[in-house]
């Protein structure tokens, strides 16, 4: 058993020693994300674990909606066992989230530790990140929907780009205007799709060890099925193809029937890589039972 410790939350100053953490320890669960953990410290539902003034373990699920969160960071130094160390930050991390009220607490990893950590505590595997690639010898023909124009994307556009983001996606995947002007920052290609209401769709690719990641697509949810995506596909690769790259990555969910539909008709083909995704429910403290 862990003695001699306290949790509590973590703070702006504990940033490098959470950074040491990340990049000495042998256990360290991240999510995969444009952010880095330590970006989140002063967020709520951040914690430490400490002994004598020194930080041995940290927990991280902060919210930007109240809907869900990702589990976003659990490391630990090897003083103690990996199953103390999650135990003691997760019991506390579940009774302040119990305090907020319902949400769901989601985790993404490949890392068999972590799986059974998940698991053990109750977490449910719900669904899987599939990994697709387009590796055609030549783009797709595709063409572009009347009354939408493609062009692209400029910074000013970010917070339009936002705004469909949210619409089209449930809160857990929205990703926020820093998130998303990080990825931008970082992008090999950057498109929009504009009706004569603005823009209704948009794709950021960056590139990847292999050629390009489509990072984000989303198209409003009442233009969707009306070949906008598939015109914001089409134009990505040829306009990355030309750049001679060769290999169009892209992820999705399993049960996102129409998002893999729609990607295999652009010519992507499923690989065998697939993330697991697993959810804790948070009942909160406060709620009434179902009558």
């Amino acid at each position: 058993m862990i003695k001699n410790y306290q949790i509590r939350p973590a703070l702006v100053n504990d940033k490098q020693e959470i950074a040491n953490l990340m990049f000495f320890e042998e256990r360290v669960h991240r999510h995969l994300d444009w952010k880095n953990p330590t970006d989140w410290l002063g967020s709520p539902f951040y914690w430490v674990l400490e002994r004598n003034s020194h930080i041995m373990a940290a927990l991280a699920c902060p919210q930007e909606k109240n809907e869900g969160a990702w589990l976003r960071l659990f490391t630990h130094k090897e003083n103690f066992t990996t199953q103390e160390a999650w135990d003691a930050l997760w019991e506390k991390a579940k009774e302040d989230l119990e305090e907020k009220g319902k949400t769901k607490i989601s985790a993404i990893t490949v890392k068999g530790w972590m799986q059974s950590l998940l698991r053990q505590s109750g977490f449910v595997n719900e669904e899987q990140i599939v990994i697709m690639s387009w590796e055609g010898e030549k783009p797709p023909s595709w063409s572009q929907p009347k009354g939408i124009r493609l062009r692209k994307m400029t910074e000013a556009d970010l917070p339009w780009v936002v705004d469909v983001d949210v619409d089209a996606f449930v809160p857990l995947w929205h990703n926020s205007l820093s998130v998303l002007q990080q990825v931008y920052s970082e992008s090999v290609s950057a498109t929009v799709a504009e009706s004569e209401e603005g823009i209704i769709g948009y794709q950021i690719s960056t590139y990847s060890p292999f050629g390009a990641h489509l990072a984000r697509l989303a198209v409003r949810t009442k233009m969707q099925r009306q070949g906008i995506a598939s015109a914001l596909i089409g134009d990505l690769i040829e306009k990355v193809f030309a750049k001679e790259i060769a290999q169009i990555s892209v992820n999705t969910q399993s049960k996102n029937e129409h998002s893999i539909a729609l990607y295999e008709k652009c010519g992507f083909k499923r690989t065998e890589e697939e993330y697991p995704i697993y959810s804790f429910q948070i009942a909160g403290r406060d709620q009434e039972k179902e009558i």
